[in-house]
């Protein structure tokens, strides 16, 4: 029951959210992922046999989430960040591609670490009054830098 009424907050709290909130949210879910991802490795540098496949899900998920960042961008209204934006999502997602094929631990974390730069500049982008909520038929996010 718990878990029910978690799930319905957090759907009425992405349904709710404006355009900047909603990218915080998906920032903070790459965050997570790359999070998680890091901490499965050993001090020794390696990932145990009975966590490789979690290791990959979250590379997996955080990957997803800069591919939907990736695709809510508007080049066309973006301008120069937009560019900017879709140069670094393709960069994070290559990193984490060679990441997860080499379990290196070092892009990880370089990504991580530029993810939660990104995030707080968005939290404070998202805390402006120039948010509208989305319309309920919006499919995708639409960034204009």
């Amino acid at each position: 029951m718990y878990n029910n009424a978690y799930t319905a907050y957090q759907r009425t709290n992405i349904n709710t959210a404006t355009r900047g909130r909603l990218i915080v949210l998906l920032y903070e879910g790459a965050v997570k992922q790359l999070s998680q991802a890091v901490a499965l490795f050993e001090p020794d540098g390696k990932i145990l046999a009975k966590n490789i496949e979690q290791f990959g899900n979250c590379l997996q998920k955080a990957e997803a989430i800069i591919s939907e960042l990736e695709v809510s961008l508007d080049m066309e209204k973006g301008g120069e960040i937009a560019k900017n934006l879709m140069a670094l999502y393709l960069y994070f997602n290559e990193e984490l591609m060679q990441a997860n094929i080499s379990k290196d631990k070092g892009k990880i974390e370089s990504v991580l670490k530029m993810l939660k730069d990104l995030t707080e500049s968005w939290r404070q982008i998202a805390s402006t009054t120039a948010n509208v909520t989305p319309s309920s038929n919006e499919s995708r996010l639409s960034i204009q830098g």
